[in-house]
């Protein structure tokens, strides 16, 4: 994927390595002084968190996957001639208590730093690279589905009012939770009282009429909806409630062989798909969303300033 912009002032090309629960982002850009010019741009379904999350570890076969897909990305990078590399480590390494043994080996081996982050700079950047497609001349809160955590950040014209990560990510309720497939109105019920119980009464007053889903499983339900890969480019994409809510009971009332055939759920999400269903809808509910766009932005572009 390219995107081309007017511009002048080359700083350098840099390289943003997100390494998510669920998802390894890697995304080469050169970066100006306003904007950016994307060289390269993939993702990798690692599970780091799956088999230990809960128990704060990164398991033997996640440590292997995760040590892998950094040395292809290094490769990748290596090819293209980047002067940067800024990785960093979210929400299964924050937890896990052999993530020096990890970040010691990935070093050891691609000579690539890793940092780890609080889930307040996590959602700072995610905020920082929402804010390449959205302008938020209408205030709207931000949400990140991650595999370990979930970051909200409510912002205005004037900047974050509100932030928060929380512990509530899909890969730790698919792996604390028994659950039916497809999901019963039990089930449902289940997990919307566990993210209850986990939210830290954040939502308590805080309506906010637009929704920004970033990257990820949003940007899943817009290739649903619209039967096509999401447009190139890094403009949020509106999608109508109507079409959304389709969505999302086509997925809660899915099982696991229609996931698993459909074109537009990548291999990662098919498992966990109709927890961040459940998630998104109980979101809007507490919020009183009534517009939601997804934006194709979020820590990995937040990374590049």
């Amino acid at each position: 994927m390219k995107t081309d912009f007017l511009h002048s002032d080359y700083s350098k090309r840099v390289a943003v390595i997100d390494l998510g629960t669920n998802t390894f982002n890697l995304l080469i850009a050169d970066v100006f002084a306003a904007t950016f010019n994307v060289i390269h741009s993939e993702k990798e379904g690692v599970a780091l968190g799956m088999g230990g999350i809960n128990q704060g570890i990164i398991a033997t076969d996640a440590f292997q996957r995760g040590l892998l897909a950094i040395k292809r990305f290094a490769q990748k990078c290596a090819s293209v001639q980047v002067e940067e590399i800024r990785a960093f480590g979210t929400s299964a390494l924050r937890g896990a208590k052999n993530s020096d043994d990890f970040l010691r080996e990935i070093k050891n081996q691609t000579q690539i730093d890793i940092q780890i982050i609080s889930g307040e700079d996590e959602a700072t950047l995610i905020y920082r690279g929402v804010k390449w497609s959205y302008d938020f001349n209408e205030r709207a809160a931000i949400m990140d589905i991650g595999g370990g955590s979930t970051e909200f950040i409510i912002a205005n014209a004037d900047g974050i009012e509100n932030k928060v990560s929380l512990d509530i990510g899909v890969s730790r309720i698919f792996q604390d939770l028994i659950l039916q497939d497809p999901l019963t109105k039990d089930d449902i019920l289940k997990v919307e009282n566990w993210l209850q119980a986990r939210s830290k009464d954040f939502f308590k007053n805080k309506q906010c009429d637009i929704l920004i889903g970033a990257s990820g499983s949003f940007e899943t339900f817009h290739e649903m909806i619209h039967d096509a890969p999401f447009p190139i480019g890094i403009a949020s994409q509106e999608i109508q409630m109507e079409d959304l809510n389709r969505i999302l009971d086509w997925i809660l009332e899915s099982n696991q062989q229609e996931r698993d055939e459909h074109p537009f759920i990548i291999p990662i999400r098919r498992k966990m798909a109709p927890i961040a269903a459940i998630k998104t809808r109980w979101v809007m509910k507490n919020l009183e969303v009534n517009r939601v766009f997804v934006s194709p932005c979020s820590l990995k572009e937040g990374g590049l300033l």
